[in-house]
């Protein structure tokens, strides 16, 4: 396989590859509700040739490849969007109150291409390479729920790899950036407090129990975990993004709902702060009569990259792309002074396939802040640069095909 045709090659798809995404930015659907999303790509797939198969509650999985024995390679890409209101100055914008507001539109039209860059050159292929369409990424549910129903088996995969699309990176649009080895996405875990008390009128509370005083006393005690129980060097972050209840400014209601999250990048640093987390609530609420009920709703692992897969892609990239649009985070922290550690604040559930296989995440650039784009995922008027689409499918193909070659 050489790099060069592979590219002219996804470069002759830019079309189709933009208007696969287009299609899937304008029809945005959420968690495990990909009705129409998953639909379409899967009618793609079919009229390429392949025959894809259900996994789990809303996922799709295609192979690519097998005419010759050797390994399994895995490509994964995440369909679902977020309940987000579109904002974003484009033509092809969602109407629905949901929205492609993390790029996720971007990555299942580029595996699209790479899956019609695959089906071209499958005689080629020295193995198998497995095409992963998740579901239910925001909610870090999908991943988990498609390995539960056998993603990784039948063939059994040998290692994986996944591509995310980011905004506002000051490199051309197409330029690639490899995670060096280890952690570099935290652990999640989403919670909600519920605190209980008992309603009444505003002008009497002492006939009542504030579960909005409760509430207010628990938000400011979780912050005493990162201040004074964790070392300097134990990151994390422990936020309460919402705080719900009652509807009229005389009334004291009954429950307060508090919604929250949870990043770590240690294991025991989790534990042990689910295990305060649990504490705090329960004993603040106590101490003005409340009562306070936690429950952990979803979460992640942590995302390891490992290290064979971390170099074996930056050196593949940098093949198809050259050294001026391919970078590892390492060289990248070089050149601006920092260290080596490719850790985001943003949590993966790509994460679940990184516990199970070796694998590694690639960030691609799409959308320079000079040229425009200048809001950051999950904001209602980001914007992502299509230039990128075809160096994203050619990125997925050929670092497939080329781990598959050299690991035979």
């Amino acid at each position: 396989m050489k790099a060069d045709q592979l590219m002219e090659e996804a470069l002759q798809l830019k079309d189709t590859i933009i208007s696969n995404r287009r299609y899937l930015h304008s029809h945005p659907e959420t968690g495990f509700d990909l009705n129409e999303t998953k639909a379409y790509v899967k009618q793609e797939l079919i009229d390429m040739g392949y025959e894809p198969a259900e996994c789990g509650r809303a996922g799709l999985v295609a192979l690519a490849g097998g005419k010759k024995e050797g390994k399994v390679f895995l490509l994964r890409a995440d369909m679902d969007a977020l309940p987000v209101r579109e904002e974003a100055d484009v033509d092809f914008a969602s109407d629905n109150g949901r929205m492609h507001a993390c790029g996720h539109d971007m990555h299942a039209s580029m595996l699209l291409g790479a899956a019609r860059l695959l089906k071209q050159h499958e005689d080629e292929i020295e193995g198998t390479i497995k095409l992963m369409f998740q579901p239910a990424e925001e909610i870090f549910e999908g991943s988990h729920d498609m390995i539960e129903d056998g993603l990784l088996k039948n063939p059994d995969v040998d290692s994986a790899l996944m591509i995310h699309v980011m905004a506002g990176m000051p490199f051309p649009a197409g330029t690639v950036v490899v995670s060096s080895p280890g952690v570099s996405a935290p652990a999640a875990d989403i919670f909600q407090i519920k605190v209980k008390g008992k309603g009444c009128h505003g002008s009497m509370p002492n006939t009542g129990i504030d579960p909005l005083n409760a509430a207010a006393h628990i938000l400011i005690a979780l912050q005493e975990i990162n201040t004074r129980e964790l070392s300097v060097v134990d990151q994390a972050v422990l936020t309460i993004g919402s705080m719900n209840a009652g509807t009229a400014p005389n009334v004291i209601p009954d429950v307060v709902t508090m919604g929250g999250s949870l990043r770590t990048y240690d294991g025991e640093v989790r534990d042990y702060i689910k295990t305060r987390l649990v504490e705090i609530a329960e004993g603040v609420a106590k101490t003005f009569r409340a009562e306070a009920e936690v429950t952990f709703t979803s979460g992640c692992p942590t995302l390891v990259n490992d290290k064979e897969m971390s170099l074996s892609c930056e050196k593949y990239v940098k093949e198809l792309l050259g050294p001026g649009k391919a970078f590892s985070v390492a060289e990248l922290n070089a050149m601006s002074g920092g260290g080596s550690s490719s850790k985001s604040a943003g949590s993966e559930d790509f994460a679940y396939v990184s516990q199970e296989v070796p694998s590694v995440m690639l960030a691609l650039a799409a959308g320079q802040p000079d040229k425009g784009y200048c809001y950051p995922q999950h904001h209602p008027m980001v914007k992502f640069d299509e230039e990128a689409l075809a160096a994203g499918s050619a990125v997925y193909a050929y670092t497939a095909m080329r781990w598959l070659e050299e690991h035979k």
